[in-house]
């Protein structure tokens, strides 16, 4: 159960059905099928198209000044920040888009809007090196954030686990905490984290939504398109699984 919000997507995903129409259709000997599955490719393409899915994604919430947050017991920022990348000497750890989530959590610590830095060990069983977790608090100790401030949780594996594991952390019922994670995966994030009796001031970043003109361009099809796409059906199937869990 804890990979069914994980697998499903992949089942569902736009590239599987689109696939799955154009083979039924050669396989049938209908060219009208196969045709059908390839205008929904090129309409899934379409920036206008998956721009709005993006942005249907983070419409509950706005990107918010620090210094306008109220205070809480703790800051508390998810994984899904870093990827690790094989040199020759060794493992090394880049940013991925959501690099906003720690930076944006040092400044809200450094603002003293709660007196603890949560990081969630985010591990995967097939990822390889430490957990995000160790490296993210290497990375608030050097822009300024007091080791003894820092609190790591157990090793986790995805929302759910990283709402529960935070949780163990308070010797208080009902703990305030600012949780600081991408726009698009806010709304699950918070459902999961109230659903285990923490109270969630939601601190959104890495809209991934941007403000643009109408041109051309936006109905030109291209695979980022196609893959944000596919990244709107993923994320909706995630918050589909959670509403029903909890």
């Amino acid at each position: 159960m804890i990979y069914l919000h994980k697998i499903l997507p992949l089942i569902f995903s736009p590239l599987f059905f689109i696939l799955s129409v154009i083979i039924f259709g050669l396989i049938m000997g209908s060219k009208k099928t196969s045709f059908v599955g390839i205008v929904i490719l090129v309409i899934c393409s379409m920036p206008i198209l998956s721009g709005k899915m993006i942005a249907y994604l983070e419409s509950d919430y706005e990107l918010n000044q620090p210094s306008k947050v109220e205070t809480a017991n703790a800051i508390v920022i998810l994984s899904g920040i870093v990827r690790t990348i094989k040199t020759k000497n060794g493992l090394n750890y880049e940013w991925g888009e959501a690099a906003d989530r720690i930076f944006s959590g040092i400044d809200l610590f450094k603002l003293n809007k709660a007196p603890t830095l949560i990081l969630t060990s985010g591990k995967l069983p097939w990822s390889i090196g430490v957990t995000e977790g160790e490296y993210l608090k290497d990375v608030a100790i050097k822009y300024g954030v007091p080791e003894k401030n820092i609190l790591l949780t157990e090793n986790v594996e995805n929302t759910d686990q990283e709402a529960k594991a935070v949780k163990k952390l308070f010797s208080i019922d009902n703990p305030k905490i600012i949780l600081v994670t991408s726009a698009f995966h806010m709304p699950r994030a918070q459902k999961v984290f109230e659903a285990v009796d923490i109270n969630v001031i939601p601190f959104p970043v890495d809209f991934r939504n941007g403000v643009g003109k109408l041109t051309i361009m936006s109905f030109i099809p291209s695979a980022a398109s196609f893959a944000n796409t596919s990244f709107f059906v993923r994320e909706i199937i995630g918050r589909i699984y959670y509403n029903l869990k909890y």
